[in-house]
């Protein structure tokens, strides 16, 4: 069996979930507005510069700061309620054509994304895809959030948890596919037999140079529900995965 794997922030959607989260939470009064601010700030710097693992592990702990306390049914109703609206349409219609494409073909996907499982899950729902691999927060006998990471989905953790999801399911990697924009990512695109770089920062476009890793550039946001189901996509997504097929089967058997 042979899967796709897709990190979702900035590859298949446009920014960051929670940064577009952040005003519902805010109007919910789940944040305060300096707080919302601050995020948007930090959006805007990760969407020019790209993110490396010292600036995603501080991401982490402000967000775990601030959602101590927070009721985990609450934040996903609000999920539940608001993802049709302000996460749907963020979606890249090139992503969408791969992930068709991909299922049409047979393969699992799966999301692999450092944002929380209530926020992924949902997402991964409304794809239509096989599953998600998330970062999972501590959450007490009350429900609430702890401000502790059980799991964080960053990095290495993610070629991990990959690697523990093929040997259970019996995918094999060194023919799958998997997509990112971050160097962060880069354990993830070594992982598999297929990698892509998808509006890659300028380090993970350096590493695709040397690894010979495709780049890929998605532009066009559309809803999921309004895609077409036309078979030109399809065949648009095997051209641009069959290019680098041998070429990345070898990259992969050199490591």
């Amino acid at each position: 069996m042979h899967a796709a794997f897709f990190d979702l922030d900035k590859t298949v959607i446009a920014k960051s979930s929670l940064a577009a989260l952040g005003p519902e939470f805010h109007a919910r009064g789940l944040l305060h507005k300096r707080t919302l601010v601050w995020g948007v700030f930090s959006q805007m710097l990760f969407m020019r510069f790209g993110a490396d693992d010292e600036k995603l592990t501080k991401i982490r702990e402000s967000v775990l700061k601030v959602t101590k306390g927070w009721d985990r049914e609450e934040v996903r109703t609000l999920v539940a309620e608001t993802i049709n609206e302000i996460i749907e349409p963020l979606i890249y219609d090139e992503a969408l054509e791969l992930i068709d494409h991909h299922l049409a073909q047979g393969d699992e996907v799966w999301l692999v994304s450092m944002s929380p499982a209530e926020i992924v899950d949902p997402f991964a729902e409304l794809l239509g895809i096989t599953g998600a691999i998330s970062s999972r927060a501590r959450i007490d006998e009350e429900g609430k959030f702890t401000g502790e990471m059980e799991f964080f989905a960053q990095g290495e953790n993610k070629a991990v948890a990959m690697r523990e999801l093929a040997e259970s399911r019996g995918i094999d990697l060194t023919e799958s596919y998997a997509y990112s924009d971050s160097e962060t990512d880069i354990p993830m695109l070594l992982a598999v037999g297929h990698a892509y770089a998808v509006n890659p920062d300028r380090t993970l476009a350096k590493a695709a140079h040397d690894n010979q890793w495709p780049i890929l550039s998605f532009s066009h946001p559309v809803r999921a529900h309004d895609r077409s189901k036309s078979h030109t996509p399809f065949l648009v997504s095997a051209l641009i995965i069959g290019v680098a097929a041998v070429l990345g089967r070898f990259q992969y058997l050199r490591r």
